[in-house]
């Protein structure tokens, strides 16, 4: 009876060292869409793609200051899920939160399927399904054992993404000023030489901020990450503070440079990725094995994100009755050991659903997520505005503030609204937004039927 007790007190430990949740908080931001995916982004805009990352960072920043004022004021492994059940009702706890889960256990063998191709394209005779096993497999051991391997894991992975782009920026900076010594190229001309600085117009500007958004998300890991760690808030404060820098020195500086070196047309960027194209235009021997292996690190340390996310996040839903009560199982190192296996079998599947029927079913679970992103920022926002509001009437003070409340958070709701509505209406992305509204609805409707089913139950 006594062990049973135990068990049931069992709640997440504080595994995670300051510095691991600092480079995780990092690491957030930086996954293999600035390596690889930003050349889709170029191609679509431009130069002016710079102005399409501003906007984006800029809504992220505020979007983030909006989570951390909630976050120092209660540290939750489930957070935005748990803010949003609090101030909006246990529907939208529930909803956004099996989204959020649905997100990541799909981006877990996105991620694992390209580290794989890049492992098969050097030892070919290794068949590219079962890299991906392997590196799911591996990850999924860490996670298992303590929370301290998934910590260690990652802050090596977010060392070597940043230690990479730094490089890059000191690299292509050098070559911008004329003192790269492998290539005679300068200048920053190419910011405006082929067709001007937005070729394609302003409406491809706005296109190219639903390509980058998918770039930033992850950087509200460092909320569900922080309720493992001694002095959480203290975390959040600082991860939240920061996350202007770096977003202005790992996107928009190193964009910069890759507009200004590499003309947005050249064919071979879109082919190579946009880090490797600008390497090769530098002459920098062995470019493609130096970016093969940063981005194969970016994939998987987002593949160890998004399954210590998905399982906390999962975990989160099951202490508050909103899952299978076991997925709220604590081992004794303090891993919720359920939640990471069964999000980890969703990888699997997911996995095993690319390579049974190729470009078929998983591209079509892969199209629901197009607008989950928005939608959890559209929910942090509006919780926000409630829970401040609600704050502000009971005198309650709060360590962190939203600048400028309620007028930037209405902005930000505003901003997230329109963007969705731009996406219904166009043609390239309406496909999307209407999967994951199927989705959303769905999520909805077992929500409103478990609840029914409770309040039935009760009055029995």
């Amino acid at each position: 009876m006594a062990s049973h007790d135990n068990k049931k007190q069992r709640s997440l430990q504080h595994g995670l060292t300051s510095r691991q949740v600092s480079m995780i908080s990092i690491a957030g931001i930086i996954g293999a869409g600035l390596f690889i995916g930003s050349s889709n982004a170029i191609a679509t805009a431009g130069p002016a793609i710079l102005i399409s990352y501003a906007m984006t960072g800029l809504l992220v920043l505020l979007v983030m200051r909006m989570l951390g004022e909630m976050a120092i004021a209660n540290p939750n492994s489930g957070s935005f899920s748990t803010y949003a059940s609090e101030a909006i009702g246990p529907w939208a706890g529930f909803t956004i939160g099996w989204l959020y889960w649905w997100f990541w256990v799909l981006i877990i063998p996105v991620e694992a399927i390209a580290g794989a191709d890049i492992l098969h394209a050097y030892f070919p005779g290794v068949p590219s399904w079962l890299f991906a096993f392997l590196i799911m497999l591996v990850l999924a051991g860490t996670n298992l054992v303590s929370v301290k391997n998934f910590g260690a894991f990652e802050y090596w992975f977010a060392l070597v993404k940043v230690v990479a782009i730094i490089a890059f920026i000191v690299v292509s900076g050098l070559a911008v000023f004329g003192f790269w010594p492998l290539a005679e190229v300068s200048g920053v001309s190419r910011l405006w030489d082929h067709g001007g600085f937005m070729p394609n117009g302003f409406g491809t500007v706005l296109g190219g901020v639903l390509i980058t958004i998918f770039s930033f998300f992850g950087a509200e890991i460092v909320t569900i990450a922080a309720d493992e760690t001694a002095n959480p808030k203290d975390k959040i404060r600082r991860a939240t503070n920061l996350v202007v820098y770096r977003i202005a020195i790992f996107y928009l500086a190193s964009i910069f440079l890759v507009v200004s070196l590499v003309a947005w047309n050249d064919p071979a960027l879109k082919a190579v990725g946009s880090f490797q194209r600008v390497l090769e235009v530098l002459n920098v021997p062995g470019a493609k094995l130096l970016v093969d292996l940063v981005v194969l690190v970016a994939v998987t340390s987002c593949m160890n994100s998004g399954l210590y996310t998905a399982s906390r996040m999962l975990y989160s839903l099951g202490a508050r009755g909103q899952a299978l009560s076991m997925t709220k199982r604590i081992s004794g190192s303090g891993v919720p050991t359920v939640a990471v296996l069964f999000s980890t079998l969703a990888g699997f599947a997911g996995c095993l659903v690319n390579y049974v029927f190729p470009g078929k079913v998983f591209g079509f679970l892969l199209s629901t997520t197009g607008a989950i992103a928005l939608l959890v920022y559209l929910v942090i926002a509006v919780s926000q505005l409630r829970m401040r509001a609600r704050a502000e009437r009971e005198g309650r003070p709060l360590e962190l503030k939203m600048w400028l409340f309620p007028y930037l958070t209405w902005l930000v709701i505003g901003t997230i609204v329109m963007v969705l509505g731009y996406m219904l209406f166009s043609d390239a992305y309406r496909y999307e937004t209407l999967m994951t509204a199927g989705v959303t609805v769905f999520i909805l409707l077992v929500s409103l039927t478990q609840r029914r089913g409770r309040v039935v139950a009760q009055a029995a």
